[in-house]
């Protein structure tokens, strides 16, 4: 595990992305889509008590049945900043990672890996400091251009910046949104994809994000009452 650097300032920050950036494994397919173990990850904030709650869900990939959920509480310690948001996260979701009883297998963040302008989002940082196989998928395009995919189940178009694919917005459900996947580290786009897909059985987001999600809103409730 790589050890968390915390900066102080922007500039610092992004000193930070540009270092680790150059660790993101790209040429690994990922796990098998619907084998072993995948694990969710989502936090909520109370901005008035600078309290960050993340959630950690771990589902049997092929039953979507839990197998495991941890939270951890900490502060928020670094000011918003679009294109830096993880680092207002992170120290709380590998605490939350870092107490599961099992080993988490893939890695499914409600965020971007290399849909970032630096290439470097939440997944990308949190899959070099775990060395996890790890993917993001997001509500929204970010800052990226997209041509709208088909409007059945599975289809997909380029997440593009410029001529460069960075991701694919996905379609999970039958005329709904699409949800934006990209590579976080050790997956492969098709694999990514292909993972969102299956955790998105029966809803948009993946089953993944909606326990987490779910868990995370709990928490931080429990936290600050």
């Amino acid at each position: 595990m790589t050890t968390l650097e915390m900066p102080s300032d922007e500039a610092g920050a992004r000193a930070v992305q540009d270092s680790l950036r150059a660790r993101v494994v790209l040429d690994e397919p990922g796990p098998p889509p619907g084998t072993g173990r995948v694990t969710g990850v989502d936090v909520a904030y109370d901005d008035e008590r600078d309290v960050v709650v993340a959630a950690a869900v771990v589902l049997d990939a092929a039953t979507l049945d839990v197998v495991a959920e941890s939270t951890a509480v900490g502060r928020v310690t670094f000011p918003y900043v679009p294109g830096l948001l993880a680092f207002r996260e992170i120290p709380t979701v590998l605490a939350a990672l870092e107490s599961l009883p099992v080993d988490p297998g893939l890695v499914v963040c409600d965020g971007y890996g290399r849909a970032h302008p630096r290439r470097f989002g939440l997944a990308s940082h949190l899959g070099v400091l775990t060395g996890l196989p790890v993917i993001g998928v997001a509500k929204n395009p970010f800052t990226f251009s997209y041509e709208q995919p088909g409007p059945r189940r599975g289809d997909c178009s380029p997440l593009l910046d410029g001529d460069e694919e960075v991701g694919r917005a996905l379609r999970t459900q039958d005329g709904t949104k699409p949800v934006f996947v990209s590579v976080g580290h050790r997956t492969g786009l098709d694999n990514a994809c292909a993972h969102t897909l299956l955790l998105a059985r029966d809803f948009r987001q993946p089953e993944t994000t909606r326990r987490a999600d779910a868990l995370c809103r709990r928490a931080l409730r429990e936290a600050t009452a």
